[in-house]
């Protein structure tokens, strides 16, 4: 994984715990990590961490984000109200690579309780390292703004 950038990383009560393994993972490949919460598996609202973090990334305070949620279906709609935004859904590590590659996601989606933590993490890493192929991806990415 490509290091020495910051990554914005938010989740939900429901993402929580991976949020945290993820957080450790980020921190020990040398990236910074911005953590937008929540801090605890208290029940909380996702939009009141998928906003902020959608904002900052597309505002393009960082480079990329990683939101989790129960469903991960949640901060994926929240986070794609932001205009900047291409943030994609993904259970498996072939989708992530392809949100990045095919779609150029920006932010990471996943469901907490859905996967295993050893799945996000493998996933993470795939969303990090897969690079956005350009050529006939182009045009499509350009065409998904309203």
């Amino acid at each position: 994984m490509a290091t020495n950038q910051t990554i914005a990383l938010g989740a939900d009560h429901g993402g929580f715990s991976h949020k945290e393994a993820i957080k450790a993972l980020l921190q020990a490949q040398a990236y910074t990590v911005k953590d937008f919460g929540t801090d605890s598996p208290d029940s909380v609202d996702y939009p009141d961490f998928a906003h902020p973090l959608a904002e900052a990334v597309g505002n393009g305070d960082y480079p990329l984000g990683i939101l989790l949620c129960g469903s991960g279906n949640g901060v994926a709609i929240t986070a794609n109200k932001h205009p900047q935004i291409r943030a994609a859904l993904c259970w498996n590590e072939e989708l992530a690579a392809l949100a990045r590659q095919h779609n150029n996601a920006n932010v990471l989606c996943l469901p907490g309780r859905f996967v295993s933590e050893k799945l996000a993490l493998e996933m993470v890493k795939t969303f990090l390292e897969a690079k956005f192929e350009g050529g006939r991806h182009e045009n499509r990415v350009a065409k998904i703004p309203c």
